[in-house]
């Protein structure tokens, strides 16, 4: 009678292993199924992304065909509606690059320039943030060891910290390496965003879509309020050569250096989102559209 009793447990025992196996395979292929059905969602949005991405090129390339001249009123600087996609939507927008002050401009060649520095020293007080950290960007940039003061950082620093590392001594890749630089933190990084861009090349300030602070901060003499009241007046008639800008500050005491304006540009940061099912793909590229030809893509990151 206990063999009986014995053998139906070990029958239940068995039955139920049994299921759990069953159950765990079944498991196992769902989540399969499930991994492989999110991959190809996310290869379908990164597609949909490189999709919206050419057809930003495109605009910009239609749009250097057409004008010398960049401002906010061109249809690059439309920001369309959401474009339905089965399961989702794809949307966008093209910001220029050269609206904005370029950090790489702060060493040419490896070495710091002057004007630029005390000009990032400017748009950092403008924006109530701590002018010294233009002189630790600067050292982070040239090639040299020397500490610029006060608030410069060379690898005498760096070497201190609890993870030690070395100043790069050339051209910044992204506004992220300044996580890495002596001051900077994501709050300080956050404010400044929207007045920089890093670029490959040294560049001129578009005035046509720099924003308030960074004209004040380029043009000595130049106060915040006079700059958004130049950039009231231009986006009513935008400016058609550097001439034209120059004419419009005339009799304000105010000198516009020679090389360090320009009413086109060359650098667009395309944006692109894609809502796909459950999947969400951000997707960044910065074009190069030199002279009348195809954009060329200097860096791409989702």
């Amino acid at each position: 009678m206990k063999q009986s009793g014995a053998a139906i447990v070990m029958a239940i025992l068995i039955v139920a292993l049994a299921a759990i196996l069953a159950a765990s395979l079944a498991s196992r292929e769902t989540i399969r199924a499930s991994r492989l059905e999110s991959v190809q969602n996310r290869a379908e949005a990164r597609w949909l992304a490189l999709a919206g991405t050419d057809f930003a090129s495109a605009v910009l390339n239609d749009d250097a065909k057409r004008n010398t001249v960049d401002y906010p009123g061109e249809a690059w600087a439309t920001i369309p509606p959401p474009i339905p996609v089965d399961g989702g939507e794809i949307s966008g927008y093209i910001t220029d690059q050269q609206g904005l002050f370029n950090l790489n401009n702060l060493a040419i060649n490896g070495k710091t320039d002057p004007v630029q520095l005390d000009n990032f020293r400017r748009l950092l007080i403008l924006l109530q943030l701590n002018p010294d950290l233009a002189q630790a960007v600067a050292d982070w940039i040239d090639a040299d060891g020397d500490v610029q003061s006060p608030g410069g950082a060379e690898n005498n620093y760096y070497a201190g910290l609890p993870d030690p590392y070395r100043a790069a001594n050339m051209p910044l890749v992204g506004i992220e390496d300044l996580y890495d630089i002596a001051g900077f933190d994501e709050p300080t990084i956050e404010r400044l965003r929207p007045f920089v861009s890093v670029l490959p090349v040294s560049t001129q300030i578009n005035v046509n879509t720099a924003p308030p602070e960074v004209l004040s901060a380029i043009l000595p003499g130049l106060t915040l309020d006079m700059a958004r009241q130049l950039v009231n007046s231009r986006n009513q008639n935008y400016f058609m050569t550097t001439g034209d800008f120059a004419s419009r500050i005339q009799g304000k005491n105010i000198v516009v250096p020679d090389g360090e304006i320009e009413v086109a540009s060359q650098f667009f940061l395309v944006t692109v989102k894609v809502k796909q099912w459950k999947t969400r793909v951000v997707m960044h590229t910065l074009l190069d559209r030199e002279g009348s030809s195809w954009p060329r893509k200097v860096w791409q990151s989702s």
